[in-house]
């Protein structure tokens, strides 16, 4: 059995308070291993993106814990809560949040910098990454002059150069047609086989729950219980296998 990356206990988390107060979490436990590929489904509304933001330390629970790479993330110091995420946690937007006034180079050696590597450096490794995803022409053009389906793989070339062990990706084909979602779940498949790191996606389509190896629903805040899984598509398997032994 591969390593335990991720395990979350009885995780509770409410906004508001009072009348107001709303519980979006009631109680998940969810385990996630090393190099594997966990597709989280639900309604709007039902905890995915709050959960996903708790194991990446981006929110804190009311109760139960979370445990990230046998740490109690949201129980770290502010500071070292930070350093741990830069080091080991990659991030994919729904709405990519690239910044706008930096060239796609610049927004995808983010990590590296924040993690203190030399600016040059993090700009030649940047510039490699971006050009094995075919954005070698788009280097040094900023997000409101290349497409979205380029900006996206700027944004995923953020998530990874730093080599996370862990990337949480929130929608990541939700504005993709079905040929680009496809290939964006076969260059992060080829990321987590190629580094032997943990991806949770949370999504709504159906057309990409193949490339899982677990697809786990979550409905009003409780995680349900698993369901057998059909086996991956050959074809799905054979892309991701090409793009490895090209």
């Amino acid at each position: 059995m591969s390593e335990i990356t991720i395990e979350c206990k009885k995780v509770t988390k409410t906004f508001g308070q009072g009348t107001s107060e709303v519980s979006v979490l009631r109680g998940v436990d969810l385990v996630a291993h090393e190099n594997e590929l966990i597709m989280l489904m639900g309604p709007s509304g039902s905890g995915k993106t709050t959960l996903i933001s708790i194991i990446g330390g981006l929110l804190n629970q009311n109760s139960g814990d979370c445990t990230v790479l046998g740490k109690s993330i949201n129980q770290l110091p502010e500071e070292e809560k930070t350093k741990f995420r830069g080091k080991n946690i990659g991030f994919l937007f729904q709405y990519f949040n690239l910044v706008p006034t930096l060239t796609a180079v610049e927004n995808a050696a983010i990590p590296l910098i924040l993690n203190g590597v030399n600016r040059n450096q993090a700009m030649e490794e940047a510039a490699k990454l971006l050009t094995l995803v075919g954005l070698e022409e788009q280097l040094y053009s900023t997000p409101n002059n290349i497409s979205g389906g380029q900006q996206q793989r700027v944004a995923i070339a953020r998530a990874c150069i730093h080599k996370p062990k862990i990337i949480l990706c929130d929608e990541p084909t939700s504005f993709l047609d079905h040929e680009r979602g496809k290939k964006t779940l076969e260059l992060l498949q080829q990321i987590k086989t190629e580094n032997k790191c943990t991806l949770i996606v949370v999504t709504h389509d159906p057309r990409i729950l193949e490339y899982a190896d677990r697809i786990l629903e979550i409905d009003d805040g409780v995680i349900k219980p698993e369901k057998s899984q059909p086996p991956k598509s050959p074809q799905a398997l054979d892309n991701t296998q090409k793009k490895l032994n090209p």
